[in-house]
């Protein structure tokens, strides 16, 4: 039997440094252990949503207010997970709980029938991100899938290009240039090998027989925080509309950078916009909406019309919470303040983290975390970096940042919470100098 290759003597060090960081976090966390011990009755590996596990077991929290959380074993620490982007508002936010009382008492759940908070909300909705018509959802997955639904409908094609790196949805990710395992209708996707490469990209969609629609993120959110280019974006654009296909364009994450989305910022004038996390103010949330004649597919005047039903698409206490989420708490002012100062905390970031392997990515309020053997700091797509990739140090930077008092998805990506006070935006950063400056030796590139 061939012998594994020997590691080097940084890689030694690095799996060294992890090992007794990981052991100090099984010393830390006993309740939390115990607590995963018992979910495993019942639950398979111990959990119901599969990112969030982590090894040797995963934290579990007891407690959230404003930017903080607590976990089972006691400790306090910033939260940078901000559920994936749905928690910008902070867990207790006063005006989202006044709202949530108000519904309770005053209108009350699941009327079984349309009501004025939907049509307040999608009005809203359309004003804020420019949307001729709109229709709500659970999750920004239904939302991509009945988008989708609706181009097949109007366009009377069935496949889709997308982008690896892509992730669009539980049921529609799209890893490594290919559809993931659990991706519904795997053959009908397309999938264009390097996110923003625009050559590349149209001569995959000008390919495409039947294409129905292009789908695709203005920034990749799960793929690492890696911005498209408007000029890319642009392209992808024209390269779907000589298809005569439908340009959807995925903001469930990046609807929060700017006032209108990105694809408003950037004039892309995208045919269907999917949207959902932040808006529904910690609610499940989903919602799709663009140019009237493609969202006619859903009227049902129309004879032949698409079915798109869900018991709880309006429901009245997300449709009150949502509504006052953009009317009266993430106004445009507000967002452009707040995504500002996301930008200067990213930079900062990098400025630290200068000539060692880590480098950070993103727009505004999401931060991509990237460990890399030879600390690249441009990052156009997943592709630059794959065969660079260390985990080893992206691990055990989550240990230590466990330690300092910071929760951070383990993968590396930090979505800001609003409420988040400055001086613990300061005490990470000199965080992350610290433990660069510790671990120098396998932290610095020659």
């Amino acid at each position: 039997m061939a012998s594994k290759p020997a590691l080097s003597h940084g890689k030694q060090a690095a799996q060294v440094a992890l090992g007794a960081a990981e052991a100090r976090f099984i010393v830390n966390n006993p309740f939390s252990k115990a607590q995963h011990d018992l979910a495993l009755g019942s639950l398979p590996g111990g959990n119901t949503r599969t990112l969030l596990h982590t090894s040797p077991f995963p934290l579990c929290m007891k407690q959230g207010k404003e930017a903080y959380v607590w976990d089972l074993d006691g400790h306090k620490y910033v939260d940078f997970v901000g559920e994936l982007s749905a928690g910008l508002l902070g867990h207790t936010h006063p005006q989202i709980q006044s709202t949530i009382t108000r519904a309770l008492t005053e209108t009350g759940l699941s009327l079984g029938a349309t009501t004025p908070h939907e049509h307040a909300f999608a009005a809203e909705l359309c004003a804020r991100f420019r949307l001729d018509r709109v229709r709500m959802t659970n999750s920004g997955t239904e939302a991509n899938l009945h988008a989708l639904a609706g181009a097949r409908r109007f366009t009377g094609r069935r496949r889709v290009v997308v982008f690896s790196g892509g992730y669009h949805g539980a049921v529609l990710s799209f890893p490594d240039g290919a559809p993931a395992e659990n991706t519904v209708d795997r053959d009908d996707f397309v999938v264009v090998p390097r996110y923003n490469d625009l050559s590349l990209a149209c001569s995959v969609i000008r390919g495409v027989e039947d294409l129905a629609a292009v789908l695709v993120e203005p920034m990749q959110g799960a793929g690492g925080c890696v911005a498209g280019g408007k000029e890319f974006l642009l392209g992808v654009r024209e390269a779907a509309r000589e298809k005569g296909a439908v340009f959807v364009l995925d903001e469930v994450q990046t609807s929060r950078l700017t006032p209108g989305g990105l694809g408003t910022e950037m004039g892309l004038d995208p045919d269907l916009v999917t949207l959902g996390k932040y808006v529904g103010g910690g609610l499940a949330f989903g919602a799709f909406g663009g140019r009237e004649d493609v969202m006619r597919v859903y009227d049902p005047r129309v004879p032949g019309s698409l079915a798109h039903s869900g018991t709880f698409n309006n429901n009245t206490l997300a449709m009150c919470v949502a509504t006052t989420v953009l009317a009266d708490v993430y106004m445009p002012e507000v967002c452009v303040k707040f995504n500002e100062k996301g930008d200067q905390f990213r930079e900062r970031l990098n400025k630290v983290a200068r000539g060692s392997r880590l480098s950070f990515t993103g727009r505004g309020s999401l931060i991509g975390l990237h460990f890399t053997e030879d600390g690249t700091e441009e990052i156009t797509c997943g592709e630059d970096i794959k065969e660079k990739l260390r985990p080893d140090l992206r691990d055990l930077f989550w240990f230590e940042m466990l330690e300092a008092g910071f929760w951070l998805t383990r993968r590396g990506i930090i979505a800001m919470i609003l409420v988040t006070p400055d001086q613990e935006l300061d005490r990470f950063v000199d965080a992350v100098r610290e433990f660069l400056e510790r671990h120098r030796g396998i932290m610095i590139v020659e």
